[in-house]
């Protein structure tokens, strides 16, 4: 059985202040983007999982390990037979496009599916949010607002179906710590569901992300790239979670030689 699992980029994003279980309490608004990894799974004739990686090169353990908790945690639920994965990369890795969350989303829904587990989508964004702040989404993979620490998701649809989306991803492997060390809250940013039913073309001024203050002190290249956006016609871009990509949103396509636009529908 093989899935194809998508990116998803970080519409505004509100650090509301530390929580008592050591997370941020957050407001972000998440779609889904296709840029896509796939998710090959085979039956073996060993115990557990075993892993093949191709494309993007990861850090030592990075994304594939993820996929083994995922595994992992419905094996000792389920005693699942053994598997062999191969996991194709493409969505790159420390970008804030959620790619490793991505894979484990996509590795509980093939695991459900294949293995005929009969756990409801409810109960699957529980298991979820045991693997990481992001992987909920992916679940239902839809427009959502997100809050708490990213398990309250609120599908929320702000129609950018005649837009078109550009990502950069400038290859820099971001420290989600060290930004979340150095950022600071803005207790007087506008609500992101108020700011969000602005016209796309005013979100530039009320529509932010949080940590983009401190990524760009660390890598000013981000800045750069958010720049360039700018300069080639963005209606409006941001970096997306944590960094690196930064994204822009165009009102028509920006070159006849770029590829469909990424926005999903």
């Amino acid at each position: 059985m093989i899935v194809f699992c998508n990116a998803k980029v970080n519409i505004g994003l509100r650090i509301l202040g530390k929580r008592s279980d050591g997370f941020h309490e957050l407001q972000s608004y998440f779609i889904p983007v296709a840029i896509k990894d796939a998710l090959e799974i085979i039956d073996a004739d060993h115990d557990g999982l075993q892993i093949l990686m191709s494309g993007i090169e990861l850090p030592e353990n990075g994304g594939a390990n993820i996929c083994s908790k995922a595994y992992d945690l419905l094996n000792e639920q389920f005693k699942l037979p053994g598997l062999d994965l191969h996991l194709l990369k493409t969505i790159p890795v420390g970008a804030g496009l959620g790619g490793g969350s991505s894979n484990a989303a996509a590795m509980l829904l093939l695991l459900n599916d294949k293995f005929d587990l009969k756990i409801e989508n409810e109960e699957l964004r529980i298991l979820a949010a045991e693997l990481g702040s992001d992987v909920p989404f992916f679940i239902d993979n839809v427009p959502s607002m997100v809050s708490g620490r990213g398990e309250r998701l609120d599908p929320f649809n702000v129609d950018l179906s005649n837009y078109w989306m550009q990502i950069i991803d400038p290859g820099i492997h971001c420290s989600t710590a060290g930004i979340f060390a150095r950022h600071s809250i803005d207790p007087d940013t506008e609500d992101l569901r108020t700011a969000l039913v602005r016209p796309v073309a005013d979100w530039r001024n009320h529509v932010f992300n949080d940590l983009e203050k401190a990524a760009f002190e660390l890598y000013p290249e981000i800045e750069e790239v958010k720049e360039i956006l700018y300069d080639c016609g963005a209606l409006y871009a941001s970096m997306s979670g944590s960094g690196s990509s930064v994204f822009g949103i165009f009102e028509k396509k920006p070159n006849a030689q770029d590829p469909e636009p990424l926005i999903e529908s």
